[in-house]
This record gives structure tokens, C-alpha cells and sequence, in this order.
């Protein structure tokens, strides 16, 4: 095989019965929410070789293929894959995922696309389902396969699974990421946002404005990356707030840092004013205070920056009050890992992310936090002890609905028949692994 190969290449590989599937999928558009072409596919897949299907009302397909004579009562086993795909192209590349065929090529290996993503998340699980369900070779009990629609967009798909659609006690997730792995647990989440009010007051006259800005971090995913013990910038300047406002008469104009629920804080900024007599005491303490911090975090955070300049006088200030209260409440509030999983070594359990802290008009300042546990009520525990921090400052503290999580289970019957097989197939055993973020 060449290092560039033709388009329909991909159906030579082997198990050639997966591959031509998989071909046959990346000709469908299917981007999420518009899935309507490929479940069309799998219902006409399902009638021409004579198998039960059922759609439900969102559009999610479940395929049932009875039992080889004498399983018929063995555990039923459920196969499970998505069939939206995300759609991104690169610059320049002519191409519109509602209606053109993926352009599939080999190169040193790998499948690719020309110029736009794959789909292989989750074509490969799909192509991987519609051959069991066509091999006429193959000694099983009764299986099901469900396809589930907009994955990629908030899950929703499975959220939506009308009830009775499913029948099997065992189910393989085929939405894996890394070859070799089995994924048996991950954290369910809840968001916690909080909102203070507030009345604004002018500013004193005869202050000093001043910018402090923390930067530099790396950020990372609240799930994959809250055990590295990263700086968060909300964290960071807050801590320096909190310090300045039991030596002088710091008043707060502005809070502005994080983004994503999801995503430890890279970047936050403060507009503070201080007397003028403390100008220079505030940048000294601000030196002081970066240098403590880069000697607290050289290791893992070596590009933290910590900076104040002056700026436009603000004419605007935080009440006392509430500024006491949010400061307070913010230094209170947990971030981090708070408990590591007993079953799988080197898993967070439970987690919190302060994830950003926002003055978002005149009179409301918007505080999210995400918290994550793969043990349902250690995750609510985490979220009432946030929503206790807040409600004590006199904040109001609303929940998302949230998704729930997948304790592991190492004694798991599946998962001993799946590692026995692997291992028979492959001669090493598979990585088994859990994850803290949501699947």
C-alpha cells in the first residue's frame, strides 16, 4: 500500500466487513442534529437483513439480533455508539458537511480525512456494530445495538433514550479514544452558579486605580487535568485581594476572570483602587506577592505572571458589603481535588473547579463553579458544601441539572469476559482505566 492511496482504499484493510461499513458511513452527512440521513441508513440496514429495530422520537435507533440457538438465555449485551460526528474543515477546503462525502486516504498508517475531521468518533464504533449485526458466523447471546444521535453537541441523544428501548444488562460503550484501553468508570457533574448583588457606589476621590492582572497559567480541563495541581487565576488574585484589603481601604471596580465551566482559569484580571499614600506600598506588596507565588509554583505553573499598571479611575466601586462578602466567600470557596478514587489508583474522585468569577452588569456579579465525583452523593456533598460557602455570604446559588457518574467496578463480569478475550486475541492484557471527566 502506498503512502497516499486512493479514496476507497479504507474497504481493503481487514476486518474488511468493519472497513466497508465504515466507507459506507463516511459517504452519509451526518453532522449532530442532522442525523436524519444515517438513521434513515440504519433502518433500511435493519429491514434488509430482517432484524427488530425501533426509533424513538429524537431519532435514536436500537437494532435487536436474536440469540444464536441455545444462548438464548445468556445476559443480553447492548453495543452502543453515536452517529453525529463533529464537522471541521480546514481553511481554504471547499466542503459542506450537510451534503459531501468524507474524502478518506491512508497515510503512514492512519485513515484521514482531506482536509475536514473523520467522523471516526464515533463512525469506527458504528461500522464495528453493523458487522456483528451482519456476520452470520458469530455465537452470541441476544445482543442490541443502540445508536444514539448528537453526542457531540451535549449528549442529548442519550439523554432523550425513551424508556423500554433497551433490554440487555451489559453494555459496551464502543466511543473509546485510545487503543488498548478499557474505560470501566467516569465523574458525573453538576454546575453550581452563584449571584451576588449589589449596589454600586461612586469612587472615593483622592484613590489610586490600578490593574492587576494574572496570566501565564495553563489552564487545562477540570476533569483530565485538576489533579496536576495547576495555578487558577481566580484563586491567585483573589488571595491577593484578600491580603491588600487588611492593610488599606482596597475598593473593587471589576472581577474578570475564566471562561469555561469546564476549564481551570488561565487568566484573571481586577481594577482595585487603594489611597494614594498606598500606591507604592501596593506595588511592593504585589512583588512580594508574585515572587511567593512563583516560588510556590515553579514546577507546574513556570510561565505564571502576576503584573499591576495603572489605568483609567474607575468611577464606579463595589459596595463594602458585598465586597467583603465576595472576597471572603471566594478565598472560602474549594477548588482542587478533594478525594481520590479508592478503586482505580491515581483516579480523582472528587472534585471542584472555581472555574471563572464575573461582573457581569451594573449590579450582579456571576460566579460558576463545576463540580465533579464518579459517587453521586460525594458529588452532591461537594456541590452543597459550594452552595453553603455562597449562601453564608449571601449569594443565591443555583444547580444544573447535571449528568450522573459511573462508579468503577474492577469485579465487573464484562469487564472479565472483555480482558480475557483481549488478552486472548492480542497476547498482553488491556489497560483498564476510568476517567474524571463526563462520558
Amino acid at each position: 500500500m502506498h503512502k497516499n492511496d486512493t479514496m476507497s482504499s479504507i474497504k481493503n484493510l481487514q476486518p474488511s466487513q468493519v472497513w466497508d461499513y465504515f466507507y459506507q458511513i463516511t459517504q452519509i452527512p451526518r453532522p449532530s442534529k442532522k442525523e436524519e440521513k444515517i438513521v434513515q441508513y440504519l433502518v433500511n440496514f435493519a429491514t434488509m437483513h430482517g432484524l427488530e429495530y425501533q426509533k424513538d422520537s429524537i431519532g435514536n435507533v436500537v437494532i435487536r439480533k436474536p440469540a444464536t440457538p441455545g444462548k438464548e438465555k445468556s445476559p443480553g449485551v447492548i453495543l452502543q455508539s453515536h452517529v453525529d460526528m463533529v464537522c471541521e474543515k480546514n481553511e481554504g477546503t471547499a466542503f459542506n458537511f450537510d451534503t459531501d462525502p468524507i474524502q478518506t486516504y491512508i497515510e503512514d498508517g492512519w485513515v484521514k480525512a482531506k482536509g475536514t475531521t473523520l467522523g471516526g468518533d464515533d463512525g469506527i464504533g458504528v461500522a464495528t456494530q453493523l458487522a456483528v449485526l451482519a456476520a452470520d458466523n458469530l455465537v452470541h447471546g441476544p445482543l442490541e445495538c443502540l445508536f444514539t444521535v448528537d453526542e457531540e453537541t451535549g449528549l442529548s441523544g442519550a439523554f432523550a433514550l425513551e424508556k423500554g428501548m433497551l433490554n440487555g444488562t451489559m453494555l459496551l460503550n464502543l466511543d473509546s479514544e485510545d487503543w488498548g484501553e478499557l474505560c470501566i468508570g467516569c465523574a458525573g457533574g453538576v454546575d453550581s452558579v452563584v449571584t451576588f448583588t449589589y449596589s454600586p457606589e461612586d469612587a472615593p476621590a483622592g484613590y489610586f486605580s490600578a490593574q492587576i492582572r494574572v496570566s501565564g497559567l495553563k489552564g487545562g480541563h477540570s476533569g483530565g487535568d485538576i489533579h496536576r495541581g495547576l495555578g487558577n487565576a481566580n484563586k491567585i488574585l483573589n488571595r491577593f485581594l484578600y491580603q491588600q484589603m487588611q492593610q488599606t481601604d482596597v475598593r473593587l471596580a471589576d472581577f474578570n476572570g475564566g471562561n469555561l465551566r469546564n476549564a481551570i482559569a488561565r487568566e484573571a484580571t481586577a481594577v482595585v483602587l487603594v489611597p494614594m499614600a498606598y500606591k507604592e506600598n501596593l506595588r511592593a506588596a504585589l512583588n512580594i506577592f508574585a515572587s511567593e507565588l512563583e516560588d510556590e509554583y515553579y514546577i507546574v505553573e513556570p510561565n505564571l505572571s502576576i503584573e499591576i499598571s495603572s489605568c483609567d479611575a474607575a468611577e464606579k466601586v463595589l459596595d463594602k458589603e458585598t465586597q467583603e462578602k465576595l472576597v471572603q466567600a471566594l478565598y472560602a470557596c474549594p477548588h482542587g481535588v478533594i478525594a481520590m478514587s479508592k478503586e482505580i489508583e491515581g483516579l480523582t474522585e472528587t472534585s471542584t473547579n472555581l472555574a471563572s468569577v464575573k461582573f457581569t452588569s451594573s449590579q450582579t456579579i456571576e460566579v460558576v463553579t463545576s463540580q465533579r465525583s464518579s459517587i453521586g452523593s460525594a458529588k452532591n456533598d461537594i456541590a452543597a458544601m459550594v452552595r453553603s460557602v455562597f449562601t453564608l455570604a449571601g449569594a443565591t446559588v443555583r444547580n444544573t441539572d447535571g449528568y450522573p457518574g459511573w462508579k468503577p467496578n474492577r469485579n465487573s463480569q464484562a469487564l472479565a469476559v472483555v480482558e480475557e478475550t483481549f488478552k486472548a486475541l492480542y497476547d498482553h492484557p488491556p489497560v483498564v482505566n476510568a476517567t474524571h471527566g463526563g462520558l
